[in-house]
């Protein structure tokens, strides 16, 4: 891969860790701020409906910017949000420093992914996005268990500043490898061209996939902690050394989604939803014993990334060359509403009693809906599973 598309992976490390670091603190950052464990699970919610209402708004504006300053502008607020988040006082304003940061994140992906494609082979697009979202999976596998136990050593504050030294370190990343001419040949699509994307059926059902299809996964993966130390009982230093493993699986699902979707996108995509459901419906069942928890949490892991360059292409060629950009960043837009109405989702479970043990059941429900969304798509195609795919135009 060249080493802009590396460089892009940089910056998803950074992006990716302040998004998914409070899942290892949530208990402390709940204690510290005197509020419940399901208020600050809605610390990840707000984060991702930032991202959501960001992601389209900040593409727009800067569709006419050149793409290297566009990315160094998004890690610059990325940063400075993150410092905002180690210096906040109260709820209210970890809260608002955390949508400051959120508003960064929709729109690097979503142009970082044509900048990724825009530098290699048709038949290697998903791969560089994937290579690309190695970053998040890096930040998974590293960042969040190192920033759960930099939490546990030094508080929760120390892990946020901690971020904040990742972000001037992926701003300089992508300074110097991301060549300053990438995508200087675009002749910029009007505002009606990108906004007509959206009255494209096939990209409605792409980003309405992305939404349920990955919901499920943050229906766990924002108690994580608590369902490990309560329910399962692990004690609170066992939870850094099982999100690694967790981390790994998002490594190898990762690589794994995005040579399937090189291979055929529709089997692809199909293949990893549903794949994905069925671990959520064997978690249910193995939560009391902690070998094959640990065993599940690892599968989590491949099949929730395996779904994401799948996912991401989908949207990218049903939308064609004019809205390619915007369609990128709302199918980042849609993946963060997905995390938000998973944290919503298991904070209601919770909430009515049902309790921790059925999050991973209510997580498959939301994802098979993500499966029969991906069905029809492929159905609308006109060709079998094996052989369908959106047209590029």
């Amino acid at each position: 891969m060249p080493p802009a598309v590396l460089a892009l992976a940089a910056g998803a490390f950074g992006i990716g860790t302040t998004e998914f670091i409070i899942m290892g603190l949530l208990l402390q950052v709940a204690a510290d701020m005197h509020v419940s464990v399901p208020a600050a699970g809605l610390l990840i919610s707000g984060y991702a409906l930032g991202v959501f209402v960001g992601a389209p708004i900040l593409t727009l504006a800067t569709r006419r910017m050149p793409r290297k300053a566009v990315l160094l502008a998004l890690m610059a607020i990325f940063t400075l949000g993150n410092a905002a988040c180690a210096l906040a006082p109260n709820y209210a304003l970890l809260m608002a420093a955390r949508v400051l940061t959120s508003l960064a994140h929709g729109t690097f992906f979503g142009v970082g992914s044509v900048v990724a494609t825009s530098l290699v082979a048709e038949d290697k697009r998903a791969s560089a996005i994937a290579t690309m979202f190695i970053g998040l999976t890096v930040a998974t596998l590293l960042g969040v268990p190192f920033g759960a136990w930099f939490g546990l050593m030094l508080g929760w504050r120390a892990a946020f500043w901690a971020v904040t030294a990742i972000g001037f370190v992926a701003f300089a990343v992508v300074a110097v490898l991301v060549p300053g001419h990438v995508g200087a040949d675009d002749k910029p699509a009007s505002l009606n061209d990108e906004l007509a994307v959206l009255a494209r059926p096939q990209v409605i059902l792409g980003l309405a996939m992305t939404v349920f299809g990955f919901a499920g996964l943050f229906v766990v993966f924002t108690y994580i902690q608590p369902i490990l130390t309560r329910l399962t009982g692990f004690s609170d230093a066992a939870v850094s050394p099982i999100l690694l493993v967790f981390g790994v699986g998002l490594s190898i699902g990762n690589i794994a989604g995005g040579r399937l979707a090189d291979r055929g996108l529709a089997r692809a995509l199909v293949g990893t939803l549903g794949a994905l459901a069925l671990v959520l419906v064997g978690l249910a069942t193995v939560l009391s014993v902690k070998g094959l928890a640990i065993a599940l949490i690892f599968l989590l892991g491949i099949a929730a990334f395996a779904t994401v360059a799948p996912l991401q292409l989908r949207v990218l060629e049903a939308a064609g060359s004019a809205g390619r950009t915007l369609a990128s960043s709302l199918n980042i837009a849609a993946f963060n509403l997905g995390n938000a109405l998973g944290a919503w989702a298991g904070g209601m479970t919770i909430d009515r009693g049902l309790g921790l043990s059925m999050l991973p059941l209510v997580a498959a429900g939301i994802t098979a809906l993500g499966l029969v969304l991906a069905l029809w798509s492929v159905r609308l195609d006109g060709a079998p599973v094996e052989d369908a795919a959106c047209p590029a135009e």
